[in-house]
């Protein structure tokens, strides 16, 4: 396993002391409780109190100010103490907010992952044994009977639905600036698929970019519908145009154009398919390709991470993609990508890294 840096370092040695890990081994049983307890303490409004409070807060100011009784805040705030997010003054009985229960208030991600987790993954989760047992997404069947997520998306509970598209967006909007650059100015691009391109945001910002693109959205039909009524009113929505396709059935091709296009987009695409699903994909999406087509696979591989939080983010959402979203695929690291990739009949021709929220690109050509 060809591992970061950073992530060979964490991985490939057991540096904790025996006290230290049995606290982790704890803290892993009561993790559903660590989870709830620390995400009301945000929704309370409690972390934010205690940031703003230059001198700490009593128990009885924090019960007074978040409306709640004096039980509930010393359940929170005792709970609080174990898990790390605040520290009291022992003399004044006074508590603070510490980096942990910052990072919990203000980092972006860790925000983002807090509502999906919640909204998305936490009841369907108690399903994960039978998941990884069957093949298939047994949690999904508390929102419905669909055969995966995206199916369901758009009949989704409105709060799991606007976390989900806040997760999904929020990791990848973060690196389109710089994808936009790898797009558009190192290669000539004037046709562009954008394969499982969801809402349409990707296809907006390359139209916005490039006055002279134009791009082919695929998607299943219901995704396609959202697409269209998303873009309605942009700046370059005439350039865009959606196909309707289930691009788990193997016979749906690529509709075949007069010309092959100059660029087919996957970001965070081939991590909704098994390893087998992603070469059929990939070998259709090489059936449309001209020798000149470049092929641009974005995705947060977690073994080409730069910090280790990240990669355990990226390992973690795995077991979502088991339980609620498909059942049967996950984060890949590259040696995965890779060998798809190579069986499609397709090479790597170069791969950018450290992208936004830890997006690596891979720009792959025909083989053959």
């Amino acid at each position: 396993m060809n591992l970061s840096p950073e992530l060979s370092k964490r991985y490939t040695n057991d540096r904790m002391s025996a006290r230290e890990a049995q606290r982790l081994a704890e803290f892993i049983a009561w993790g559903p409780a660590v989870f709830q307890a620390s995400r009301l303490m945000v929704k309370f409004g409690i972390l934010d109190m205690l940031r703003d409070a230059d001198g700490g807060l009593t128990r009885r100011e924090i019960a007074e100010r978040a409306g709640l009784s004096d039980y509930a805040v010393k359940c929170l705030l005792e709970a609080s103490l174990s898990i790390g997010t605040i520290y009291v003054d022992a003399d004044t009985d006074r508590f603070r907010l510490s980096k942990t229960g910052w990072f919990l208030l203000n980092d972006p991600a860790t925000r983002v992952n807090i509502d999906f987790n919640h909204d998305v993954n936490y009841i369907g989760w108690h399903s994960l044994e039978e998941s990884l047992v069957n093949g298939k997404p047994e949690g999904l069947k508390h929102f419905g009977d669909w055969p995966t997520v995206y199916e369901g998306l758009s009949s989704l509970p409105e709060k799991a639905r606007e976390s989900w598209f806040g997760f999904d967006h929020f990791y990848s909007d973060s690196s389109f600036p710089e994808a936009l650059e790898i797009v558009f100015r190192k290669n000539r691009t004037r046709s562009l698929y954008d394969v499982g391109g969801n809402t349409g945001k990707w296809a907006l910002r390359c139209v916005d970019y490039d006055p002279e693109v134009s791009v082919t959205v695929f998607d299943l039909p219901q995704q396609i519908e959202m697409m269209c009524e998303n873009i309605k009113g942009h700046n370059g929505a005439d350039r865009i145009s959606g196909v309707g396709i289930n691009l788990l059935d193997p016979d749906a091709k690529f509709p075949a154009e007069q010309t092959a296009p100059d660029a087919i987009w996957m970001s965070q695409f081939l991590d909704c398919f098994s390893m087998e699903e992603i070469t059929g994909i990939l070998s259709r999406a090489r059936d449309a390709m001209g020798p000149d087509t470049k092929l641009y696979i974005m995705e947060t591989l977690w073994d080409r991470q730069r910090f280790e939080p990240a990669a355990f983010c990226l390992t973690m959402t795995s077991l979502y993609f088991t339980a609620i979203a498909n059942g049967n695929s996950k984060m890949y690291n590259t040696e995965d990508m890779a060998s798809c990739i190579d069986a499609a009949g397709l090479k790597i021709e170069e791969i950018y890294d450290n992208l936004g929220q830890g997006h690596s690109i891979i720009k792959a050509v025909r083989a053959r």
